[in-house]
């Protein structure tokens, strides 16, 4: 069954206002999302924020079964973090890496993760090794293996979307190749989840990043981490503080044995109940019709921007997501976005700042990524917009 596009965008008051082809960057959230935040907001102005804590600790609680539900995990592997980055440095910065262990990534890493690569490859000896492409420009599972085999590898951490281009890395090919090789494997799903359909455990995964503001529609500010229970107690997060661990004496401390250890004790409340929210409205949508409907959306705007002169379209990848990157001859992707930003359709643009392995032939690019809830209409209206190739 497919989904209900009239009561989606209902549902989304953004709609009424903007064609929103930005959804990599901040998705409109849907009215239950605003309105479990706001009210919460409100609770917190007109009872305290300890006390409205307290009276809403069953919505509070609901996140970690919420976001259990879409990922295929146990409540007891999820976490709630301020962002995606924040979650990701969360678990990668728990690994005991030591001097020679190798990291494997992909040349379309994005650009916090590749900073963090470098600092703990000169603070702790280790050596960070990019997997090349395969010939749809996704990481090369060929390659992978072969370097898997070398031995060595203490963690394999890659995108399954990365930000500035279309394509879908080979998540679950990669969980099952890393397993083998007995490798940490750290999957950055910011730009997937919400999406496209995530199971943690088809995947093979041990850990997992998302945020709330992309593709889930949930608020800015949010973020959640997964982390496998059969390696929550090999990693020690990077600090910890009264929630994630117990100071049990003087000079004794016990850390939690859930994935709550990589949480701190405040947290925007109001933002936890959202994301909660939002998880649970994805999957009473169908997360295999969501990714239908993202996927084909996609496909119709990059083949019509294909048709057209002088517009080139970046993406690569076997299989392709909802994120569409292009530019148009002679006109720079900033003043293409302006243009369209003129004409109520918002997009964004994407540079080579944000990820440095992967050589490009553009070095910045426009970024166009649809959701559900945008229409055929908007797709034209956009393409309407578009300036003329110089």
């Amino acid at each position: 069954m497919g989904i209900d596009i009239d009561k989606a965008r209902a549902d989304t008051p953004g709609c009424a206002r903007v064609a929103h082809f930005n959804n990599a960057g901040a998705a409109l959230p849907p009215q239950p999302v605003i309105d479990a935040v706001a009210a919460h907001l409100e609770l917190e102005a007109l009872t305290g924020g300890y006390e409205a804590y307290e009276q809403a600790s069953a919505a509070v609680e609901r996140f970690y079964d919420a976001v259990a539900g879409l990922l295929g995990a146990d409540r007891d592997e999820i976490a709630f973090v301020e962002n995606a980055t924040r979650a990701w440095d969360m678990a990668f910065y728990a690994i005991p890496f030591r001097r020679g262990d190798r990291i494997l990534t992909t040349t379309s890493e994005y650009a916090s993760n590749g900073v963090a690569y470098l600092q703990v490859a000169r603070a702790r000896g280790v050596r960070v090794e990019v997997v090349p492409d395969d010939a749809d420009g996704q990481i090369s599972l060929e390659a992978l293996e072969a370097m898997l085999a070398e031995g060595g590898v203490r963690l394999v951490s890659i995108n399954h979307v990365p930000t500035h281009n279309g394509l879908v890395n080979p998540a679950a090919e990669v969980g099952r190749l890393a397993r083998a090789a007995g490798a940490l494997y750290l999957l950055d799903a910011c730009q997937s989840v919400g999406q496209l359909r995530v199971d943690v455990r088809e995947i093979g995964c041990d850990m997992l990043s998302a945020t709330g503001r992309k593709f889930l529609r949930g608020p800015r500010g949010t973020g959640l981490l997964y982390v496998r229970r059969d390696v929550l107690r090999t990693l020690e997060p990077p600090f910890l503080d009264l929630l994630s661990a117990a100071w049990t004496a003087p000079d004794e401390y016990v850390v939690r044995d859930d994935a709550r250890r990589f949480e701190t004790w405040e947290r925007h409340v109001a933002g936890q109940i959202g994301l909660g929210v939002a998880a649970d409205y994805a999957v009473a949508l169908g997360l295999e019709a969501i990714e239908e409907r993202v996927t084909s959306l996609a496909a119709t705007l990059r083949d019509e921007l294909s048709a057209r002169p002088g517009v080139r379209v970046l993406d690569r990848g076997a299989r392709r997501s909802g994120i569409v990157t292009f530019t148009v001859d002679g006109h720079d992707p900033a003043d293409v976005k302006r243009a369209l930003r003129e004409h109520g359709v918002n997009v964004s643009v994407t540079n080579v700042g944000q990820q440095r392995f992967e050589p490009r032939g553009a070095a910045t690019a426009v970024r166009a990524s649809v959701h559900y809830y945008n229409t055929e209409d908007e797709v034209e209206r956009l393409l309407r917009a578009l300036p003329r190739p110089a």
